[in-house]
């Protein structure tokens, strides 16, 4: 039973989701386009024909990479590593790694985003003045996606071989399963020049693409219809989300993304490919389906978005500053209940780090992730409820986030023992207070 369930992590299932993937990316923006954001009218496409002529059949409606978007791509990575390199920003330090390595950043994430979005609207302006538009990215997406489709495996590989041969730390290693190494990935800090891979793929690029093609497709949708209040409203809380992901991105360098996953398929394709198609499919969806809200639903809606978005930041921000002061603040007016919980790394040396078990944390071990699946759903609901692939986003992350919740539990309970055994005693919920 162990070899069989050993066989499905390290090979099945990885081979599966490799397999998956990529069609998932394509289907998404095939349905928002020609299928009127209806999966019953793309799966009546395919109906009654084989499988795999099915597939062929979807492929071959999209157009193959061309030079305009090698160009848009190439020259956007180019401008994210100038500014990864050039601007400024203090230095900081991630979560010790259990070789005893300590990832170094420059804190600029903020500044990069800022810059890169106050040049895209002076292009902008620059384009309308000439007769043109951003929004060509919109009606010719489907190359993007060709493009990424071909050159994000190609980077994957890359990152394998730079992982197993030039390593830049210690945390690094193979499992001798090629499928699960280029899948999980190789080494847990790359750098490249002196530039940090999962910095580069997961903000730079997946998070700062998703903001771009928000705009663009709010851009797109004013140029068809004017202004549209469901597209307003979606957009608003994608951007002030993402926003407040730039001003807290030193925090994130501390998240489980960072800390615990390699930098090979699972997390550089998915914020190369994954992040531009799926995480921005709702205002994709919008720009072919306009729905009016009207002013009291516009409100009510984007006034839970921006709760649900304060919430999640001051939830962060409160074991931030637990941490830093080392349990010597006040949380909601009181001195907050902590476990000093120490555990080893792997050469025998002792560590020790504070488990918040007040305020935010005290209603449950991973609160945050239930403001984040509410605001999703917020910025969702604009779409209304007449097709469910708007929806898809959100319901991905409830699993992702569920999923993830237990993968957390696991690594605490394997680092710190006794210690989180009693964390959970203290907040004995995982995500919902007193349901989950």
């Amino acid at each position: 039973m162990k070899r069989v369930k050993g066989l499905w992590n390290k090979t099945v299932f990885p081979l599966f989701l490799m397999i998956l993937t990529p069609h998932v990316a394509l289907i998404m923006w095939y349905v928002s386009v020609h299928c009127e954001g209806s999966y019953s009218v793309f799966l009546g496409h395919f109906a009654g024909k084989p499988f795999y002529t099915s597939i062929i059949e979807l492929w071959a409606t999209m157009r193959p990479p061309s030079q305009f978007s090698v160009l848009v791509l190439f020259g956007f990575s180019v401008w994210s590593v100038i500014l990864m390199k050039l601007l400024p920003g203090k230095i900081i330090k991630g979560p010790l790694t259990p070789k005893g390595n300590i990832p170094v950043y420059v804190d600029n994430g903020f500044l990069n985003y800022i810059v890169t979005m106050a040049t895209f609207s002076i292009i902008t302006v620059l384009l309308k003045v000439q007769g043109f538009s951003p929004s060509v990215i919109y009606d010719r997406f489907d190359e993007f996606i060709a493009t990424l489709q071909i050159f994000s495996p190609l980077f994957c590989v890359l990152l394998y071989l730079k992982g197993r041969y030039w390593p830049s730390t210690t945390d690094n290693g193979v499992s001798g399963n090629f499928i699960f190494d280029f899948y999980w990935g190789t080494e847990l800090y790359p750098r490249i020049f002196g530039i940090d891979i999962k910095v580069f793929t997961n903000c730079r690029f997946g998070m700062t693409v998703w903001a771009l093609l928000v705009c663009i497709h709010a851009l797109k949708s004013f140029e068809l219809y004017g202004f549209v209040d469901s597209m307003f409203v979606s957009a608003v809380l994608q951007l002030i989300y993402i926003t407040k992901f730039f001003w807290w991105e030193g925090g994130y360098m501390s998240t489980i993304d960072i800390m615990v996953d390699r930098a090979g398929y699972y997390i550089c394709w998915g914020c190369l490919v994954y992040v531009p198609t799926f995480y921005a499919s709702v205002s994709m969806y919008l720009v072919q389906q306009p729905v009016h809200l009207g002013i009291t639903w516009s409100s009510l809606i984007l006034l839970t978005g921006i709760l649900c978005i304060a919430v999640n930041y001051l939830a962060d921000l409160q074991k931030q500053e637990v941490r830093g002061t080392g349990g010597k603040c006040l949380v909601w007016g009181k001195r907050p209940n902590i476990i000093r919980a120490k555990y080893q790394l792997e050469n025998g040396k002792e560590k020790e780090s504070i488990l918040l078990a007040s305020g935010w944390w005290g209603l449950a071990r991973h609160f945050n992730y239930l403001a984040e699946i509410m605001l999703a759903l917020c910025w969702t609901v604009p779409s209304l409820f007449v097709n469910i692939m708007p929806y898809s986003y959100v319901i991905f992350l409830t699993f992702l986030l569920i999923h993830r919740s237990y993968r957390d539990d696991d690594k605490c309970g394997d680092k710190y023992g006794s210690f989180w055994v009693e964390y959970c005693q203290m907040v004995p919920h995982r995500i919902v207070p007193l349901l989950f």
